[in-house]
């Protein structure tokens, strides 16, 4: 799987401007894909300090382990396939599998044995062609939550390009921009609220 650097553009949305989206894009239910998102991090946070993120996403019976990080244009994403075996002694605490996550993990100072199992975010997503990118709509719960985003992916040479579109997008359908924190800061966002 590999290195790559992610580019996205953000916006938060309501309901209505949700179905305005898929309407617009022609996006039918079963276009949607349940993901879930199962999230790690060692019980004081040293991910989250280090602007760095860990999850397991399960979607269609596939696993795959991703280690987020900041990078100068966007961000690194270290992605590993692994087994539902693998998938499941992680989030039971039983191992942390060998890999180039792992490596990078030792490389940032953060034990693997100290992370620990947070929680699960599922989200609905469906995604389309939009001219140099990938558009997805979100549709995400956690904690009793849920929230609705667009997310407009690109590769680094269309950066400029591709935000101008996003926002042109936006504009064009009379969506508000609204900031969007990514889904691991609302996801632990929420759980903070929730133990306090």
């Amino acid at each position: 799987m590999g290195r790559n650097i992610e580019i996205e553009f953000k916006n938060m949305l309501n309901k209505e401007n949700f179905i305005k989206l898929q309407k617009h894009f022609k996006i039918n239910e079963q276009d949607f894909l349940i993901q879930n998102n199962h999230y790690f991090d060692t019980d004081g946070l040293s991910l989250g300090q280090k602007k760095a993120a860990l999850r397991i996403r399960e979607k269609g019976g596939r696993f795959e382990l991703t280690l987020k990080k900041i990078a100068e244009a966007g961000v690194l994403e270290i992605n590993q396939s692994i087994s539902d075996e693998k998938a499941m002694a992680m989030i039971g605490k039983n191992s942390f599998p060998s890999g180039e996550v792992k490596d990078e993990l030792i490389l940032m100072d953060v034990k693997p044995e100290s992370l620990e199992y947070k929680g699960m975010l599922q989200t609905r997503r469906a995604q389309v062609p939009y001219k140099k990118g990938l558009i997805m709509l979100d549709h995400s719960t956690y904690f009793g939550r849920e929230d609705f985003e667009i997310e407009y992916e690109v590769d680094e040479q269309h950066t400029s390009s591709g935000k101008n579109d996003f926002f042109q997008l936006l504009n064009e359908l009379n969506i508000p921009k609204v900031h969007a924190d990514n889904k691991i800061k609302r996801f632990f966002n929420a759980k903070k609220e929730g133990t306090q």
